[in-house]
């Protein structure tokens, strides 16, 4: 069942070295993740829907843009040296985007730049790995992908939890009202012996008994 949860995720990598991006996408099937690999940022955006001026890419067939309408791609991991567009620059375009800012954003580098690690980090990537990537990176893309799926499946869940605070109220008269109608059964009780007594020690009938024995 793992795997089976595990292959709904949809990782899309971005790498302009064919043999990184044949490593990732090797290390990600490996974890049972669905992998679609291009090799700029551009593409990438084209891939993601946000179609880009330029319109010169021969090669984005091999792509598949039929699919990624159908595909939700629910995590990215790029490079972050590329020509024409950076991984620093793809992070910005996707985090700028209404509709894409949710998706976690990973970048990798060959060199171990602080400055450049903390600046993704603030721009809002969610890691940053060295090349080469190994299997113990990839499994911390994990907890990124389940948090992805639990807003997902919080979101329809607010209306729920919005219906709940009714329950209650309509389920806090029902724990009173034992005790109210002890105390009703109680002072009914009470109100029927007085009402014994009463006919008991009521004059109407202790006439009769008087009056038969005046009569005796």
């Amino acid at each position: 069942m793992g795997i089976s949860t595990e292959s709904q995720f949809h990782v899309l990598a971005v790498d302009d070295s064919l043999i990184d991006r044949k490593l990732i996408e090797r290390l990600l099937k490996t974890s049972s993740y669905q992998v679609t690999t291009v090799d700029s940022g551009s593409k990438a955006l084209e891939f993601l829907g946000l179609q880009e001026n330029d319109q010169r890419n021969p090669n984005l067939h091999s792509v598949s843009p039929n699919n990624h309408h159908e595909m939700e791609v629910n995590l990215i991991i790029t490079d972050y040296c590329m020509p024409g567009m950076t991984g620093y620059d793809l992070l910005k375009k996707i985090k700028e985007s209404s509709s894409l800012r949710n998706i976690p954003v990973v970048i990798m580098s060959s060199e171990n730049v602080p400055s450049r690690i903390s600046r993704c980090l603030e721009e809002g990537a969610e890691e940053f790995f060295l090349k080469p990537v190994r299997p113990s990176d990839v499994n911390k893309l994990k907890p990124h992908l389940m948090k992805t799926k639990q807003e997902y499946h919080q979101t329809p869940g607010t209306q729920e939890t919005q219906e709940l605070p009714e329950k209650p109220e309509a389920q806090l008269p029902p724990p009173s009202s034992p005790a109210a109608l002890q105390e009703l059964h109680l002072q009914q009780q009470s109100s029927n012996k007085r009402k014994a007594l009463e006919e008991v020690l009521s004059p109407e009938r202790t006439r009769p008994r008087y009056s038969g024995l005046t009569v005796v």
